[in-house]
C-alpha cells in the first residue's frame, strides 16, 4: 500500500489512455457476464432430478410413443412412478404471445414431478374439469389472467377432430415452483381431453418421465426400459432428465460453444490491446524506472510496481463491467422472462469474473514488466 501513490500517478499520467483501457476491460467483462447468463439460461440442468429418467422415441423426439407402454414401464423393477407428456406449441391470440404448453397425465404428474406446487383445492378442480388448465404464475401475470377465465390457445401443430386449431381451456389453478428459478410460465392441461379432441394420432404420447426408487440404479433401469421395447415399432431411448434437457436446448444450437468462441475472441483482443498499452506506458518512463533502481529499488520491486499497475487497471475496468452487469441483468432478464425464465447472474460467475480480471492484469503486465 505504501507504493499506491506511485501506482496511481503512473495510471493517471495519460488520462485519455487510462479511460479507454478501463472502458475496454469494462466492455469485455460485461460481455463475459451477459453471455454467461445467456449460456446458463439455455443450459441449466441443476434443477433436473437425479431420480428421474425421460423416455423418448429412439428415432426422434418428434415421433410419438404408444400410450400402451405405460403399464409395461411400471412393471420394470425399480420404477416408482411414470407419467407422460406432449408438447402443444400454441399461442394466445397473437403469434407473439407464445409460451410453453404441455399435455400431462393428471393422475400421475405430481407423483413424478413433486416440485410442481399447486394448492390441493385447485388441483382437485383440475381433476374434475376435463377442459381445465393449470398455468404458471408468471404467465398469469403476463396476460392478466385469473382463475375462472376461459382462454383460447391456437396450435399450429394439433388440429381438432372438427378441423379447428383453436383450443379453449378453463383456468382452474396456478402453479409455482419449489425452487427460486423453477420455470413458472408453462401451461398444463389434461391428456384425456387432448387425446379425445385431436384429429388422428390417438393413444400416442410425446415422451414418458419416470421416477426411480434408487437413483444409483438409474443407468441400469434406463437400459432395462430400452431393452423392453427393443425391436418394437417404436423403440425407445431412455436418458437422465438433465441429458434430455440439454438435448432439447441443442436444437437451438451449441450455445456453450458459441459463447465460448465470442468470449475467447474478446479476451484475446483485450490481451493484445492492453499488453500494447502497458508496454508503451513502461517505455515512456524507462528513465524513471532507472532512477528507482538507482535509489535502491530491486528488480523484483520494480517488476511488482508494473504488475500492480496492470492489475489495478484490469480490476478497475473489469469491476465497472461486472457492476454494470449486476445492475442491468435483472432488468434484461425481466424483459426476456417470456423466453428465458431462468435469466440471472449467479454469484459464482461474479467471483469468476474477478478472477479473470486478476488473470488478465497479471498476463498483460508480465511482459512489459
Amino acid at each position: 500500500m505504501k507504493f499506491s501513490r506511485i501506482i496511481l500517478a503512473n495510471l493517471f499520467r495519460k488520462k485519455v489512455r487510462l479511460l479507454l483501457t478501463i472502458g475496454s476491460f469494462a466492455v469485455a467483462l460485461f460481455l463475459f457476464a451477459f453471455l454467461g447468463v445467456v449460456r446458463d439460461a439455455f443450459s441449466r440442468t441443476d434443477l433436473a432430478s437425479a431420480d428421474r429418467l425421460v423416455i423418448i422415441n429412439r428415432t426422434s423426439i418428434i415421433n410419438p410413443i404408444p400410450l400402451s407402454y405405460r403399464d409395461k414401464i411400471l412393471r420394470i423393477p425399480g420404477v416408482k412412478a411414470v407419467t407422460h407428456n406432449n408438447w402443444f406449441g400454441g399461442t394466445y391470440i397473437d403469434e407473439k404471445n407464445f409460451f410453453p404448453q404441455f399435455v400431462i397425465d393428471p393422475e400421475n404428474q405430481r407423483k413424478v414431478v413433486p416440485e410442481l406446487i399447486v394448492p390441493d383445492d385447485q388441483w382437485n378442480a383440475f381433476l374434475k374439469d376435463r377442459e381445465g388448465a393449470i398455468v404458471g404464475a408468471r404467465t398469469m401475470e403476463r396476460f392478466h389472467w385469473k382463475i375462472g377465465d376461459r382462454v383460447p390457445i391456437f396450435s399450429p401443430i394439433w388440429r381438432k377432430a372438427d378441423g379447428g386449431q383453436s383450443w379453449e381451456f378453463d383456468i382452474v389453478g396456478i402453479y409455482d415452483g419449489r425452487e427460486k428459478n423453477t420455470d413458472n410460465m408453462s401451461m398444463f392441461f389434461r391428456y384425456d381431453y387432448f387425446d379425445e379432441a385431436r384429429a388422428g394420432a390417438k393413444g400416442q404420447v410425446g415422451w414418458y418421465t419416470i421416477r426411480v426408487k434408487d437413483p444409483s440404479r438409474a443407468a441400469e433401469i434406463a437400459s432395462q426400459v430400452d431393452k423392453e421395447f427393443e425391436n418394437s415399432d417404436a423403440e425407445t431411448k431412455t436418458e437422465p432428465e438433465g441429458a434430455f434437457a440439454q438435448a432439447w436446448v441443442k436444437q437451438v444450437g451449441n450455445i456453450a460453444l458459441i459463447t465460448a468462441a465470442i468470449l475467447g475472441a474478446v479476451f484475446f483482443t483485450i490481451l493484445l490491446v492492453t499488453g500494447n498499452t502497458m508496454s508503451q506506458a513502461v517505455r515512456e518512463r524507462t528513465g524513471e524506472l532507472g532512477v528507482l533502481k538507482a535509489i535502491g529499488f530491486t528488480n523484483t520491486q520494480v517488476m511488482a510496481l508494473v504488475m500492480a499497475e496492470s492489475c489495478v487497471l484490469a480490476l478497475l475496468g473489469g469491476g465497472i463491467g461486472l457492476v454494470a452487469a449486476c445492475l442491468l441483468v435483472p432488468g434484461i432478464g425481466k424483459a426476456l422472462s417470456n423466453f428465458l425464465p431462468m435469466f440471472f447472474f449467479p454469484a459464482s460467475d461474479l467471483l469468476l469474473g474477478v478472477a479473470i480480471c486478476v488473470g488478465l492484469g497479471v498476463i498483460t503486465g508480465l511482459f512489459p514488466s
